[in-house]
């Protein structure tokens, strides 16, 4: 069967077909940039204090009334208790100064009864101060972007299905609709409950969307054109709506017009219906063969080249082989079928769960690591750049799993060593963690091309959205994983950098792609050589489908 890049090798890697579909689909992925990340800023929790109401208290009163408590060794006024108000006030009639008539110490304490009063010299508001997730409800808080990334597992899951079944421009555009409406729907939220609900059918079209534009991607075009797509193509799309969103918080402080402002851009991505085309490999695995050569001979006609008569005059073949049958749509056990995809299924899972884990807990730590948020968020996204950069650098001259194990380990490093550093030394703890981030954002780009490269066209898809499901699994934890430096301050960086270490080991067993076509069948995928893992027997090397050969 004729290699399908060979196939269509008459249109060239970059005419003007190939520049219209890489620029679209980079565009296509701005919204991604801010649309899980605005939960930097939409779940910050302002600095607050227990609310005095108006009543008869003379100024020495109403400013003693708030407890002093020491936090990391600063004095800082009690976020959720006061002292009676009752008291108080018999207190103030009686003309008694506090700290002097008055040992403040003494008085009884009492929960925030009428509410808080939140701080407005960063926000004008947040879903924290609208709906008061502090003191006894802060567990909502993280809760609430759990809420946001569960929506995401389920909807890389299913997309993933979607896209195999019906196509990877339907699925595209229709989670890019999905986010938006829910998004938008999301300002009228009359309580917590209602928001979250809402937070996570927003959540079914995050990052949904940037799986089926990459595969589509990834599918259309070819050469190195498809290598800088998927490493720096897409991911700088990702990283300029990532860049925007400090600018778009910045001068939109009210969460609600923030989710407005977010939002209605996406409209502008209505039109690209019609200039962006379905995958024909995916068609072609479909047995849709005349749609297929129909896109390539309009692809032709704009590259101003001319299509031989006959374009696929083999994948007749290769159609019957795959969807043409109802009982042949791929699915998650597929994934699980034979020794060989199966071990790599469980590897790159393991890998995508790492450096998910790591990825989401670097950047929702931003708010964290400078005293303006604003900043903090604009250079954890601005670090992606030079990662996006020496990802395609990568991939285009190093091997991929070399280039993988080296961003894991650099992760590893990087991490670990921020317990080393004084905290007199604040800015290079500030630098080590965005080295981290550096390192995991390389290496996340690269797995999607990695993976993408791994399985077959009928199975590709699939592959990539059940390995993205995996790794929101760990996303999905990393809110509370965040929590845990409240007992133990390094603790979250230690158990992301022993992740990284061990996936960086895991890595070792995967096939090497580098330099090989992209397979269009199971059969194609057994031929991507390995390192044989030293617990296989020799008699299970021996059986087919067991690559033995290795190769660094």
């Amino acid at each position: 069967m004729k290699d399908y890049d060979d196939s269509i090798a008459f249109l060239g890697h970059w005419g003007r077909f190939q520049q219209a579909v890489f620029f679209l689909l980079c565009a296509s992925i701005v919204p991604n940039g801010f649309g899980v990340f605005f939960t930097v800023f939409l779940t910050d929790t302002p600095l607050h204090h227990c609310l005095v109401p108006e009543v008869n208290l003379s100024q020495a009163w109403r400013d003693a009334t708030i407890p002093i408590e020491v936090v990391d060794g600063k004095q800082e006024l009690s976020s959720c208790s006061r002292y009676r108000l009752d008291v108080v006030r018999n207190l103030s009639a009686q003309g008694l100064v506090p700290g002097r008539d008055v040992n403040l110490t003494d008085l009884e304490q009492e929960g925030c009864v009428d509410g808080w009063s939140y701080s407005k010299d960063i926000y004008q508001s947040t879903i924290v101060s609208e709906f008061d997730l502090v003191c006894s409800d802060q567990w909502k808080q993280p809760f609430t972007t759990t809420l946001l990334l569960l929506g995401v597992v389920f909807g890389s899951f299913v997309s993933g299905q979607l896209s195999d079944r019906f196509g990877r421009k339907p699925v595209l555009f229709a989670t890019m609709a999905v986010q938006t409406f829910f998004t938008i729907v999301q300002i009228f939220s009359p309580s917590w409950t209602v928001f979250s609900i809402l937070f996570f059918m927003s959540g079914l079209g995050q990052i949904s969307n940037y799986i089926s534009g990459f595969v589509l991607g990834a599918e259309i075009l070819t050469g190195n054109v498809r290598d800088l797509f998927s490493t720096m193509g897409i991911s700088l799309g990702f990283a300029v709506g990532y860049m925007l969103l400090p600018l778009f918080a910045y001068f939109l402080r009210d969460w609600k017009s923030l989710l407005l402002g977010l939002s209605l851009p996406c409209f502008a991505y209505i039109p690209l219906w019609w200039f962006i085309p379905e995958s024909p490999r995916w068609l072609l695995s479909q047995g849709r063969l005349e749609e297929a050569e129909a896109i390539i001979r309009h692809a032709a006609k704009i590259n101003k080249v001319e299509a031989p008569q006959v374009i696929f005059e083999d994948y007749s073949i290769y159609a019957d082989e795959t969807n043409t049958h109802p009982e042949n749509h791929p699915n998650f056990f597929d994934l699980l079928s034979t020794r060989n995809i199966r071990n790599t299924t469980i590897i790159l899972c393991l890998l995508w769960l790492t450096l998910s884990t790591g990825y989401f807990g670097l950047s929702l730590n931003t708010p964290q690591l400078h005293a303006n948020p604003y900043i903090s968020c604009f250079i954890s996204a601005a670090v992606e750049v030079p990662a996006y950069i020496s990802c395609w650098l990568a991939q285009c001259y190093l091997p991929r799993r070399v280039s993988v194990i080296s961003f894991l380990l650099l992760e590893a490093v990087s991490l670990y060593s921020i317990q080393l550093v004084p905290q007199s030394l604040s800015y290079l703890s500030f630098a080590l963690e965005m080295l981290g981030k550096f390192a995991v954002s390389a290496s996340s780009t690269l797995m999607y091309a990695y993976t993408a490269e791994l399985y077959p066209t009928v199975l590709r898809n699939t592959a990539t959205g059940t390995c993205c499901t995996v790794s929101r699994v760990g996303s999905c934890l990393t809110p509370f994983l965040l929590k845990l430096g409240l007992y133990f301050k390094y603790l979250p960086n230690i158990i992301l950098g022993t992740l990284a270490a061990v996936s960086a080991f895991a890595a070792f067993f995967l096939p090497e792609s580098f330099g090989q076509p992209l397979p269009q069948t199971i059969e194609q995928m057994f031929k991507l050589k390995r390192i044989t893992c030293p617990f296989t027997t020799l008699e299970e090397q021996s059986k087919p489908g067991i690559v033995v050969e290795s190769r660094l």
